[in-house]
C-alpha cells in the first residue's frame, strides 16, 4: 500500500509498530489511536509473514507485507 503523506523519518521506523505509538510530524497525531500498525504486525507475524516499510520524508511510506502461501507455522493457534 502507498501512502502520499509526509513520510517517517529513518529513525522512527521501528517505533511505529509499537502500540498506541504515533510519530509527530507525520499527521498521525491528528487522527487514530496508534494500534492499527501494531495490529496488522501480530497478525501477520502469526501466519508466519512479515511486514516492512519504506519511507521517505516528504513523498511518503511504502507498506508490504509477506504471509506464506502455506499459512500458519505449525502450533500458532495453539
Amino acid at each position: 500500500m502507498l501512502d502520499t503523506g509526509a513520510g517517517i523519518p529513518p529513525d522512527a521506523v521501528p517505533l511505529i509498530f509499537e502500540p498506541f505509538r504515533q510519530i509527530e510530524g507525520t499527521g498521525a497525531s491528528e487522527r487514530g489511536t496508534g494500534l492499527g500498525l501494531n495490529i496488522v504486525k501480530r497478525m501477520v507475524e502469526l501466519l508466519g509473514g512479515r511486514v516492512s516499510v519504506e519511507s521517505e520524508i516528504g513523498r511518503g511510506s511504502t507498506f508490504s507485507v509477506w504471509v506464506p502461501a502455506t499459512g500458519a507455522p505449525e502450533g500458532a493457534y495453539g
